[in-house]
């Protein structure tokens, strides 16, 4: 069994988008401290009935403008395939 590291995060900025009934997702950049090392995140999560956000899961990804490109051009070609699909 691995150890497990506590880690801890600071949000410098985040962007959120509602959908469905009580849910969100976060997009935003977070620093690890103490080494300062700055990533983007992705997560997911819904609200509590008092508006509280609770988190389900994110992912971590390098602050790299190249990374960050090909991403928003998968999610592109994804929504691009989604679309001919439905003209057809």
């Amino acid at each position: 069994m691995k150890d497990v590291i506590d880690m801890e995060y600071e949000t410098i900025m985040a962007n959120y988008v509602d959908y469905g009934r009580n849910k969100f997702l976060e997009v935003s950049r977070k620093r690890v401290k103490p080494e300062m090392n700055e990533f983007l995140n992705i997560s997911k999560g819904y609200y509590t009935p008092d508006g509280e956000r609770r988190y389900q899961g994110g992912i971590g990804f390098p602050d790299d403008e190249e990374i960050v490109k090909e991403l928003i051009g998968k999610f592109e070609a994804l929504i691009s395939a989604e679309s001919s699909k439905v003209k057809d």
